[in-house]
This record gives C-alpha cells, structure tokens and sequence, in this order.
C-alpha cells in the first residue's frame, strides 16, 4: 500500500480522542482513544498507538491496539505489533515478533459477524430435571422368639 491509498494520516504528534469513521484508508502514527468504524483499510504505524474498538475493511499492526478488532476481511499482525484484545476477521497474518493477548476469531463465519454484528442472544440456562431416585424399603425388623424351637 502505498501513502496515496491513506488519504487521512493522523500525524505522529497528534492526539484524539472520540469517534472515528471514514470511506478510504487512513494511516495513525500519533495516539487515538475511542471508537474507529469503516469499511476502508485502517494501518497503526509503529509509532501509533490506539485504545479503542475497531471495525474495518482491513487493518494492518505495526503499533500498539488496546481494545477489540474487527475486519471483514484481513488483519496483519507485523514484528512490532501489540494488540492486547478480542480479535475477528476472514484472514489472519501473524509476522515472528507480533504481540498478541485476546481472543481470536478467524473464518468466513467471523468476517460475516465482523461485517454485521449480530447480537445472539443469551439464553439462559434450562435446568435439568432427574427423577428423584427410589429408596429401597427399609428392611423390615426380624423378630425371633427364643422360646420357640425349631422342629
């Protein structure tokens, strides 16, 4: 990818805080914290950092990610990558070097949940019904009489 393919670079020295959305691709070198959404490309340079959930097209990892990630399509973990969170996507590139602590869902199933998120709800669990076990009756007492004898 070349710089043209990011016409938003969120430079080395800035800070954000919020909610980013764009079309195209964007390249952070500086820090954000929030929320990213877009089904463009989104690359955090070795200099970046970002605190915040993200959902993407692609996202390639050369910085640090604090917070989940999602990709319809690829995430590339580079050599210097630290990703510390759930991660979701079609395809996984993981490079020698990369940092990674989460979760991880990769498949043509977690690109689709990652493109549409569906809530699936929780169901509560149903309780098992088990027959109460029998007792054996008690065994009934024996009485012997000492004054009979046996014939």
């Amino acid at each position: 990818m070349s710089d043209n393919d990011f016409p938003t670079i969120i430079g080395p020295d800035a800070k954000f805080k919020g909610e980013l959305s764009f079309e195209k691709g964007v390249k952070i070198l500086g820090s954000f914290e929030g929320r990213i959404s877009t089904k463009g490309n989104l690359v955090v340079a070795s200099e970046g950092a970002i605190q915040a959930d993200v959902e993407a097209g692609t996202i390639t990892v050369e910085g640090e990610i604090n917070g989940n990630i999602s990709a319809g399509d690829l995430v590339e973990l580079k050599n210097s990558a630290r990703l510390q969170g759930d991660l979701r996507c079609e395809r996984l590139i993981v490079v020698d070097g990369a940092h990674f602590i989460g979760h991880c869902n990769v498949g043509s199933d977690a690109a689709g949940e990652a493109a549409s998120p569906k809530k699936t709800p929780v169901q509560a669990p149903q309780p098992v019904h088990r027959p109460t076990p029998t007792q054996a009756p008690a065994p009934m007492p024996t009485h012997i009489d000492s004054n009979k004898t046996a014939d």
